[in-house]
């Protein structure tokens, strides 16, 4: 359990570090449903080990940081259903955006 843990942590920083260097080179846009998932799965990850070895002021920060993630999700997600109601948009927001 110890070695899925720490790899769980792993996981989250390098999702976390992948999205900033998209963002940071322009590869992706910040407010985009990649860099959300990316980040928001980065989050949780970093959460989840943080609570396992009791680092609650990371485990609290990244429950932050994927709650905010979520709200960003699900803002675009209704924005995507709006522009399909208009019929001025695709049925989901791009992956690259």
């Amino acid at each position: 359990m110890d070695l899925l843990l720490e790899a769980i942590g792993w996981l989250g920083a390098a999702l976390l570090l992948t999205g900033y260097a998209l963002v940071s080179s322009a590869r992706v846009h910040g407010d985009g449903l990649l860099y959300q998932l990316i980040n928001l799965g980065g989050a949780v990850g970093l959460m989840v080990n943080s609570a396992y070895n009791d680092a609650w002021p990371s485990a609290g920060l990244n429950l932050v940081w994927a709650s905010i993630g979520v709200v960003a999700l699900v803002k675009l997600m209704r924005l995507a259903r709006s522009a399909r109601a208009d019929g001025t948009g695709d049925s989901a927001p791009a992956l690259n955006e």
